[in-house]
């Protein structure tokens, strides 16, 4: 008798395993299962689901002396466990009461519907333990069967008349203990295998969402436009399985492919209200159907799509819109595979406008810098070469070709990075006038590595050289002594500009690098904030000063090769 009933529960448990496994697959129980977090609606609808695969367990049970040998306790016992106290006590009370109230009741009917309740709440006190544990399957085994043991004796406890309760544990006791604790561990595997299908669906979305992301990183970095939305949509089209990929700014569709190419076309004014919906509420829509999507092209395939706003900052800067030619076939994953990639793009349009903003930064500060030195070393310039043109016509005419290839360079030289040697000629245009002027007063040496091929921003050493000459090494009446040097420095490149003339004052250095000076010493803090908006806060001048001893200026850039 006891093998005939185990082997009859085992066949019981195959029906709610298969039950289980097919209402697994219906995505409003999956996204259940799924759900970290749930209210009390979820958790209601949770409950039903278990409720009934243990009104399933009743109902597949076999008649033994007035009672019912089943496998009640499988759904009520996974659904506490999953579901929690709620769920438990709640799919207990939806099983047991049916149990209860049903024509085959027994004498058993009461005891039963007791302990399914009792069962439920205590899966529900287990869950947090339930899902911390390493192997939950087995978790699940053992606490099950632990259900059962109770389940038996309140059976005893309960049933009347003592003997004939004590006779029925005896036969279905072993049985149902050792076949529902198995069953729940299956149900639990079925069901976490849901969880972690899941998971694994949603690593994938990531995965692709990166590489999308990673592919059209260069073209976003060019700026959002006709050209660039081109080849992102390009990019989105082929890696995934939308029919259609659309890319607009606030005004016009800057770039469509797939199905309805021939007439969503680029640059047309965006005409759909729901496209204009999402630019002015900054949230996603769903178009379920052709009416929703609303294209006035009779025969066109779009019949559903997502449309996720795209963001700068703050503000919206245009939509991204992917199609499909099914009506309601947007599913969750593509909502979130949508919404990560709307996410990962507003990143990258901002981290553009950044850039930009950069770029600005760094040629504002050098359109500054050389508005504060063409007048300056113009005048003393020209004066000096007036001097010259009577008493030495040859030199006043060298010196004029100098002049003339310093401001050369220094008006056309505005791109973000020049070759140190264009940057040095630079610095010797500007010297042969200033030792013009100054003449054995002012020593110079260059001490440059050899084969040194390295770019830096423009306007670099000239500044330093000039702030040495003019309050180092001219405010001593014997003059002095500049030295120029560069080498590498492991994966750097170092530039050290030094003096030997009257030094700079600690509190001086501080305020030059801070910022808080007037216009004395400007051209450091100019040359000071250019690398730092170039190359970041770690950079910039390194300045050691003795009063009375001299200066020394040093920049540590990062080595930027020279492709020849």
């Amino acid at each position: 008798m006891v093998f005939y009933i185990l082997g009859s529960l085992i066949n019981s448990i195959s029906i709610i395993a298969i039950l289980s496994f097919i209402l697994s697959k219906v995505s409003v129980v999956r996204q259940l299962i799924s759900k970290k977090e749930s209210n009390y609606i979820d958790k209601f609808i949770f409950s039903i689901f278990f409720g009934i695969l243990g009104i399933v367990g009743t109902y597949s049970g076999i008649p033994v002396d007035g009672a019912l040998a089943n496998s009640r306790i499988i759904g009520v016992f996974v659904g506490g466990l999953f579901g929690g106290p709620f769920v438990g006590m709640m799919s207990g009370l939806i099983a047991g009461i049916h149990r209860w109230s049903i024509d085959i009741g027994g004498f058993t009917a009461l005891a039963c519907a007791i302990s399914t309740t009792v069962e439920g709440i205590m899966a529900g006190m287990l869950s947090k333990k339930f899902f911390s544990s390493n192997n939950k399957w087995l978790f699940s085994l053992f606490f099950g069967a632990i259900a059962e043991v109770i389940q038996m004796i309140i059976i005893i406890t309960v049933a009347t008349p003592l003997s004939e309760a004590i006779n029925l544990v005896s036969i279905i006791g072993i049985p149902m203990i050792i076949a529902n604790g198995i069953g729940i561990s299956i149900t639990i595997a079925i069901v976490n295998s849901v969880l972690k299908d899941k998971e694994r669906e949603g690593a994938f979305q990531a995965e692709r969402a990166l590489k999308i992301a990673n592919e059209t990183l260069p073209y976003f970095r060019q700026g959002f436009n006709i050209e660039t939305s081109k080849k992102i949509a390009d990019i989105i089209y082929d890696m995934t399985s939308f029919k259609a990929v659309s890319l607009t700014n606030r005004d016009i569709i800057l770039a469509h492919k797939g199905e309805g190419e021939d007439h969503h076309c680029a640059e047309n004014k965006i005409k759909t209200d729901l496209t204009k919906q999402v630019i002015y509420s900054g949230k996603y829509k769903i178009a379920n159907n052709s009416i929703e999507i609303l294209c006035k092209k009779n025969k066109c395939k779009l019949r559903s799509a997502i449309i996720v706003p795209l963001k700068e900052g703050e503000k919206i800067v245009g939509t991204l819109k992917l199609y499909k030619t099914r009506e309601n076939s947007i599913s969750p994953v593509d909502v979130k595979l949508a919404l990560g990639l709307g996410s990962l793009f507003s990143t990258q349009i901002e981290l553009r406008r950044i850039e930009e903003y950069k770029e600005l930064a760094t040629k504002s500060e050098l359109t500054a810098l050389q508005a504060q030195i063409n007048p300056h070393f113009l005048f003393n310039a020209i004066n000096t070469i007036v001097s010259l043109i009577r008493t030495k016509p040859d030199r006043a005419r060298e010196l004029l070709l100098h002049l003339g290839f310093y401001f050369r360079k220094n008006l056309y030289k505005t791109e973000e990075l020049v070759t140190l040697s264009t940057e040095l000629e630079h610095v010797k245009s500007y010297l042969e006038i200033e030792q013009a002027r100054f003449g054995d007063k002012l020593d110079i040496k260059f001490n440059i590595e050899k084969n040194l091929e390295v770019k830096i921003p423009p306007l670099l050493i000239q500044p330093i050289v000039e702030n040495s000459i003019k309050h180092g090494i001219m405010n001593k009446l014997e003059g002095g002594e500049i030295i120029i040097s560069a080498f590498s420095k492991d994966e750097m490149t170092q530039i050290t500009v030094e003096d030997n003339g009257e030094g700079i004052e600690d509190k001086k250095v501080k305020d030059i690098l801070s910022g808080n000076i007037n216009n004395e010493s400007i051209g450091l803090l100019n040359v000071h904030k250019r690398i730092q908006l170039i190359y970041g806060s770690d950079y910039g001048l390194n300045i050691k000063s003795d009063k009375g001893m001299g200066t020394e200026v040093t920049i540590l850039l990062p080595k930027e090769e020279v492709i020849l």
